[in-house]
């Protein structure tokens, strides 16, 4: 059995494969603009999934006028279905301040069922992001 840990990531060398994993998923797998990909790092807290030591998933949440914002989940191809997304989720929202009151993201389609297993629910309209369908889910208490 694998072992998995998802960890902040904090250090430059903890970060360098976080941005590898979001640029293998997002820019070559799903045809990103990698403009669009790279954005308010700084302001953002990173995570990083580790399957036996090897990086494998990674996401990160950001504060923003609205509330708390979920974001970049991307778990490699090779580890998909291994539980590391919902392991991700768990982690970022556990991290979350105590007095986050409203937490929200942008969910592509296929993954609306594994964010509405933490309470996560879709409103307003389907729209697009950066060539991607998304429905935008607010997580209810």
């Amino acid at each position: 059995m694998d072992t998995l840990h998802v960890q902040k990531a904090t250090t430059k060398e903890e970060l360098e494969k976080v941005f590898a994993i979001r640029k293998i998923v997002f820019v070559d797998e799903q045809n990103c603009p990698p403009e669009l990909e790279w954005e308010n790092e700084d302001v953002s807290t990173h995570f990083l999934a580790l399957s036996d030591h090897h990086p494998c998933g990674a996401c990160r949440w950001r504060k923003t006028e609205k509330g708390y914002k979920l974001e970049r989940f991307a778990v490699l191809k090779d580890f998909r279905g291994q539980g590391i997304g919902r392991a991700l989720i768990a982690t970022a929202l556990d991290d979350l301040p105590s007095d986050a009151g409203y937490i929200y993201l942008n969910a592509q389609l296929d993954a609306m069922s594994l964010y509405a297993k933490f309470g996560f629910v879709a409103e307003g309209e389907q729209f697009e992001e950066a060539g991607i369908q998304h429905f935008k889910m607010v997580k209810k208490v």
